[in-house]
């Protein structure tokens, strides 16, 4: 835990020039009940039975392709890859229709967002979700303008872990990966990251596919708030 009260608040211009890449499901928003919600609606189709958050929860960050077979697998059944192509197909139109059902922005996210703009930094989020979903999960809960680039595993070459997917993010926000920060809550996150040469901040309590502590993170917040203390320390002192 940090105390962003150490330092006080940001001030204005102190994070001038840095871009910070948000994940999102997980670490901007708490999607997992209308993700879960389409995944069921899906194995609705096949006649499986249904699954709990907490039984996908690990791999949200891995696309809606994984979820499916996750939860095949955890009723003991497989899809060829032609089936499981048309079942994230049906997928994403049962989680398009109702995209922000349940779906909330983290206790503090809006605050946080304000605070870092208001310092300077250029926002960005570098998910693996597809941008057009992406797209309309911000707006419906009026985030969207807070970000200057929003680029999903659509509309990179590869996705996150591969690093050039928070390059290119970086980049649509006008900025640098020298001066960057990533903000996540898995090991793709981290791996993207640390393979572009970015530091990387992990929320403790997203989706992660592991324990956050030991996914090897420079810091681990358990607030959100808390990130304008951990982004003061990775990336202000930066030139």
């Amino acid at each position: 835990m940090l105390n962003r009260d150490v330092l006080g608040p940001l001030g204005p211009g102190e994070l001038a020039g840095a871009v910070i890449a948000f994940d999102l499901d997980g670490t901007l928003v708490d999607t997992a009940p209308d993700l879960v919600r389409a995944l069921n609606q899906t194995l609705d189709l096949e006649g499986l039975p249904h699954v709990a958050v907490p039984a996908v929860r690990g791999i949200v960050g891995h696309g809606a392709r994984a979820m499916i077979a996750r939860a095949a697998a955890l009723a003991g059944a497989a899809f060829s890859d032609e089936r499981l192509d048309a079942l994230t197909l049906s997928f994403v139109d049962f989680y398009r229709g109702d995209i922000a059902a349940e779906s909330r922005p983290f206790p503090g996210v809006p605050d946080t967002l304000a605070a870092l703009s208001e310092a300077g930094a250029t926002l960005a989020v570098c998910t693996n979700k597809r941008t057009e979903l992406s797209q309309a999960l911000l707006d419906a809960l009026g985030l969207s303008d807070r970000f200057a680039a929003i680029v999903g595993a659509d509309s990179v070459a590869e996705r996150k872990p591969h690093p050039g997917h928070l390059i290119e993010t970086v980049a649509r926000a006008g900025g640098s990966i020298t001066r960057a920060l990533m903000v996540g809550d898995s090991s793709a996150d981290v791996g993207a990251a640390r393979a572009a040469g970015a530091p990387i901040v992990l929320v403790s309590f997203g989706y992660c596919d592991g324990r956050p502590l030991e996914l090897g993170a420079d810091v681990v917040v358990d607030r959100f708030n808390e990130i304008e203390t951990a982004a003061r320390r990775l990336i202000a002192p930066r030139s």
